[in-house]
């Protein structure tokens, strides 16, 4: 007997549901890409029915080690390709998902922020990985070993390092309530309809920084645009290039944001934080190949 078998027998389909969506939601905070995401989940299970051990007593444990690896390979080359992207790099906003995607805890639905995304981009592979398994999933340091491929002191240094520099880079904001959103939102879209200056620069955090992800394919900032005037004069211009644009309000995974449609295109994600009633962040995405799964999703929700 070779002690594997073809296809394990121990959950129904609502758990394999259930298993794939936190995958999902491990994979997403490890890569930053919806379909890179799903493509490893997919990799694992793939892996899974080709032949897990025949004693597997716990298929999520075993599909989130396969998962992590195949992202953890999969981080060495998206680093690659992300050293040579024409202007920045934004992470894929989630769109859909509903809060079970997003976890339970506060350092989970941190870890969806554009903010931290981007500072997670930013470590190693390996400390990337120990961060978001150990601080974001609460795995142990002697299985995330077996993930990593080092010892366990030297995860939990990785873990460490890559804390210390998302507590400093992208630390964590105070909660603000959802008639502030609602206000703030409001008074932006005024506001930058009306392509009233002064009204922006009101709304605007004194240290605001707007990114913008146009891939190389579409009109973008190639390095983000910090201070209020700076950023309400480029959002005034945006809104003159693109006359009749429509902003449809959306939540997104980590903050509030809005589906940028012309003549019944999706054209761009725009995506808000807030801290003390003030914008902190907008990060737009206008990159034609990030928005065709937003599009589709956007149109079935209208439709």
């Amino acid at each position: 007997m070779s002690g594997r078998r073809s296809r394990p027998q121990s959950c129904d389909m609502d758990a394999w549901e259930q298993h794939r969506r936190y995958l999902f939601a491990v994979a997403y905070r490890l890569l930053g890409s919806v379909a890179d995401a799903e493509d490893a989940v997919q990799e694992a299970y793939l892996r899974l029915w080709a032949g897990a051990p025949a004693d597997l007593a716990s298929p999520r444990a075993w599909l989130t080690t396969v998962t992590s690896r195949i992202c953890l390979d999969m981080l060495g080359s998206a680093r690659a390709r992300r050293e040579t992207y024409p202007g920045t790099w934004l992470p894929d906003p989630l769109i859909g998902h509903d809060d079970a995607d997003l976890g339970e805890t506060t350092v989970m639905r941190e870890s969806v922020r554009t903010a931290v995304l981007l500072v997670l981009e930013s470590l190693s592979p390996a400390e990337r990985v120990a961060f978001v398994l150990h601080d974001v999933f609460g795995m142990d340091f002697d299985r995330l070993a077996t993930v990593v491929g080092r010892t366990p002191a030297a995860c939990r240094q990785l873990a460490s390092r890559a804390r210390r520099r998302v507590r400093a880079e992208a630390p964590p904001r105070a909660p603000v309530s959802t008639g502030e959103h609602q206000r703030v939102t409001a008074a932006f879209l005024r506001a930058a309809a009306d392509g009233d200056l002064t009204e922006l620069v009101g709304l605007l955090d004194p240290q605001v920084v707007l990114r913008s992800d146009g891939g190389g394919e579409v009109l973008a900032a190639r390095v983000p645009v910090y201070g209020p005037q700076r950023v309400a004069t480029l959002l005034a211009g945006v809104r003159r290039r693109y006359a009749g644009v429509l902003a449809r309000p959306v939540r997104l995974a980590g903050g509030d944001g809005f589906v940028l449609e012309l003549h019944a295109a999706v054209i761009g994600v725009l995506g808000l934080e807030l801290v003390d009633g003030r914008i902190t962040e907008l990060n737009l995405l206008v990159n034609p190949a990030k928005l065709t799964r937003i599009a589709r999703y956007w149109h079935d929700v209208r439709h």
